[in-house]
């Protein structure tokens, strides 16, 4: 018989970290209303690099603000990780998993796409990268994000929720929901389709009993969209 999960952190400390991530769908909603009759999210303002660099801070600060909760539990990173690589086979293994996933995505999301009918949200072709330094940083961003994100949503939410509700699936479904709000800036229709994504990487996580698959994965998927997305 498989021992139940134990919390790796305080509900305070997981409850302050989703008042965070609702803290930012609210302000995400409130830049689509201000955006007006405007197709951009944003007007593009010169270098984005000074968004990017304080995404990259904020996204390794998230992070390092789990640390702090896990340790108080006796939970390490480590422990969120999973299966540890031992072997190139190990990471070449991984990366091909990541890929045929990716595959199986691609189609996935152009049915959700059909399911969910046009896109009314402001766009966000404004903030993605334009030159080398932008695409420099945009990579460093992604690299950042999948990293970062899989630790704290398929990491620290999955666990915790499954050792709330002692059950894996509402576990991958809770995190991923908390997942999609938190890109609330993106849109109703986007929520949708990421919350969608988020019970894919957290399914991925459950069944691999990793995180570094997932993680390659959000990264290539994060770099792919800002390189090769259509420019507004």
């Amino acid at each position: 018989m498989t021992e139940p999960r134990r919390p790796v952190a305080s509900a305070r400390h997981t409850s302050i970290l989703i008042a965070i991530f609702l803290a930012m769908a609210a302000y995400g909603a409130y830049l689509q209303h201000a955006a007006g009759s405007r197709p951009e999210l944003v007007e593009s303002r010169g270098s984005a690099l000074p968004l990017y660099l304080g995404l990259i801070l904020m996204e390794w600060g998230l992070l390092r603000y789990v640390v702090v909760g896990l340790k108080k539990t006796g939970t390490t990173l480590r422990d969120l990780l999973g299966e540890r690589w031992g072997s190139a086979r190990d990471v070449a293994r991984d990366a091909a998993l990541a890929l045929v996933f990716w595959a199986v995505w691609t189609g996935v999301e152009s049915l959700v796409d059909r399911a969910l009918g046009p896109d009314a949200a402001k766009g966000i072709g404004s903030l993605l990268p334009r030159g080398p330094a932008e695409a420099a940083t945009w990579i460093a961003l992604s690299v950042s994000a999948g990293i970062c994100e899989e630790a704290i949503f398929r990491g620290y939410l999955q666990r915790q929720f499954e050792a709330w509700s002692g059950n894996v699936a509402v576990a991958v479904a809770a995190q991923a929901i908390v997942f999609g709000v938190s890109h609330g800036y993106q849109g109703l229709r986007n929520v949708l389709t990421i919350t969608t994504v988020g019970l894919g990487f957290g399914a991925l996580a459950a069944w691999r009993r990793s995180l570094r698959p997932g993680m390659l994965l959000h990264s290539w998927m994060d770099v792919f969209g800002g390189l090769f997305a259509p420019r507004g």
